[in-house]
């Protein structure tokens, strides 16, 4: 059997608690059934309810579980049309990662700054205690 191919027209059709069609990295998904078991809230589904859902998806970091899940919830692959909204984030797995790795470096050189600040102002404050018991 051929994949189902949907339109983005298709998937708008698609934007209530009780029909709800999303797009991630263009496939789209049937979340209705997982609209009140998912653990963010259906708030989070509803706001992207028939919509290109690639960069909200991403934003979250979702675990290798939530992928899982969503496998279960496939229709199809969308069919693209000039002037459908194109989403911001990069499928997974591409070579270039270098906003997380930005944001790695980041995280470990704000950890570094922290660790050396906190080590100087100890070393300052046993200084400043030791000059006053010579008092």
């Amino acid at each position: 059997m051929a994949e189902k191919e949907l339109t983005y027209a298709d998937v708008s059709a698609h934007a209530t608690k009780k029909d709800l069609y999303m797009v991630i990295h263009d496939v789209v998904y049937n979340a209705t059934p997982f609209v009140d078991e998912h653990p963010g809230g259906e708030e989070v589904l509803l706001d992207v309810a028939g919509q290109d859902a690639t960069e909200a998806f991403e934003d979250v970091g979702h675990s290798d579980e939530a992928r899982e899940i969503l496998e279960g919830l496939l229709v199809g692959q969308l069919k693209r049309s000039p002037g459908d909204p194109v989403p911001k984030v990069q499928a997974p797995n591409t070579s270039s990662s270098s906003s997380s790795g930005d944001a790695t470096s980041f995280g470990i050189g704000l950890y570094a700054v922290i660790l050396i600040g906190g080590a100087a102002a100890y070393a300052g404050y046993t200084y400043l205690q030791s000059q006053q018991a010579k008092q």
